[in-house]
């Protein structure tokens, strides 16, 4: 299965390593089919339960541990980067509207990925406000499972934005190379996502496009949440159409206005999808059909494999619940409910906050700058970057500054 395209009211799919690329393909509903057997990998087969310290209380989301997740945000960085700055390795990932490459600092000799957008695409594919959002939010937020953005500029061609490299690949890529993840596994990657997307929702940051495609692996094992296109800030509700289909909640897909709980919806789907290797919402049309996808989710009949725990199905009933007024991280006590559900029940939040849980899947990674765990592209000419050129539309990213 090809990863899935995410949509946008503008009807612009998106599939590339650290988002926001878009997809070569006209298919903006790709759509997900269980994943063929095969056998599950063996560095994560055997794997136990999180074995909490004598005496931890792990299922007390504290205060303390509330406000240490929730309120850091960072200053944008006064750095001013270019093009000058960075050797060019290797391409990541592509898309329609560019690539993301593998580079070196020649400051302090840290690798990292620069995603390069094509500024002529991005204005034609109506993509302008999801990129100036991607860039703002991420300018602003710090968080240990969310990848971080260390600056931006632009020449007369392209926009050029500075992220971690997250050597780790995509947890999609594991997930179907392990069939599915035993219950401790997707337990571990579902706690690290919840951490995530608390924060976000703290600092008023609606993420919207969940999905293993846009979860990496560090070098460590540990999650780092990448694709900011479709994010928003949002107080109360929005009603725009967008996010990947088969992860939409069905006040989305009903054109209704909705909140920040339509990502505790997509990390149900997300869990399902980790424990069984498949959504649960799913065609099997040789052309795929949204809107049959769509007529499922709406009517919300979930078939739960028999080996799942119970515990779990209980959480992701509670997630995927089309009420609103039922789902969890939307009631009174907010993400309270979640960190404090039994099926999370012997994860010690602040140890894993602060990545003192051994994560159960470490990539093997050979040195500093190992992209073994990404695909290989065709290269291109990394040498027309920078190359004086009309500028028809730099007045569209004022927040981008220009390469020096």
């Amino acid at each position: 299965m090809l990863p899935r395209g995410s949509i946008a009211s503008s009807s612009v799919p998106k599939t590339s390593v650290y988002g926001s690329m878009s997809s070569t393909s006209d298919d903006s509903s790709a759509l997900a089919t269980p994943y063929p057997d095969s056998e599950m990998d063996p560095a994560i087969r055997h794997v136990g339960s999180y074995e909490p310290a004598p005496g931890e209380q792990s299922i007390i989301y504290d205060e303390p541990i509330k406000k240490s997740i929730t309120l850091q945000t960072r200053e944008p960085s006064k750095h001013r980067y270019g093009l000058g700055d960075f050797v060019f390795h290797r391409t990541l990932g592509t898309g329609s509207f560019g690539r993301v490459h593998l580079v070196r600092s020649k400051n302090n000799f840290r690798f990292y990925a620069i995603k390069v957008l094509s500024k002529e695409k991005v204005v034609r594919m109506k993509q302008v406000e999801h990129t100036t959002n991607e860039r703002a939010l991420l300018s602003r937020v710090q968080h240990p499972f969310v990848v971080n953005l260390w600056g931006t500029f632009q020449d007369p061609s392209n926009l050029y934005m500075v992220m971690d490299f997250v050597a780790g690949g995509e947890l999609f890529s594991l997930l179907r190379k392990s069939t599915r993840f035993p219950d401790p596994v997707g337990k571990f990657y579902a706690a690290e996502v919840a951490l995530a997307l608390h924060y976000l929702h703290s600092n008023n940051i609606i993420y919207r496009d969940l999905k293993p495609e846009n979860i990496l692996l560090g070098a460590d094992g540990h999650v780092k949440i990448t694709d900011f296109g479709f994010s928003k800030l949002v107080p109360g509700v929005t009603g725009t159409l967008c996010g990947t289909p088969d992860y939409l909640a069905p006040e989305i897909v009903e054109g209704k206005f909705y909140n920040k709980s339509v990502d505790w919806y997509a990390l149900g789907i997300l869990i399902f999808e980790m424990l069984a290797g498949f959504p649960p919402f799913f065609t099997t049309d040789p052309q795929p059909n949204p809107f049959k996808l769509y007529e499922l989710i709406v009517a919300g009949n979930v078939v739960y494999p028999s080996y799942f725990d119970e515990k779990a199905k209980d959480l992701i009933r509670r997630f995927i619940t089309a009420d609103v007024t039922e789902r969890y991280g939307n009631l009174k006590y907010g993400a309270k409910d979640i960190f404090a559900h039994a099926w999370f029940a012997e994860v010690p939040w602040e140890r894993l906050y602060k990545k003192e849980i051994p994560a159960p899947y470490v990539p093997k990674i050979e040195s500093d700058g190992d992209a073994s765990q990404f695909a290989r592209y065709n290269e291109n000419n990394t040498l027309d970057y920078g190359r004086h050129a009309d500028d028809p539309f730099g007045h569209a990213f004022p927040d981008f500054d220009y390469s020096t």
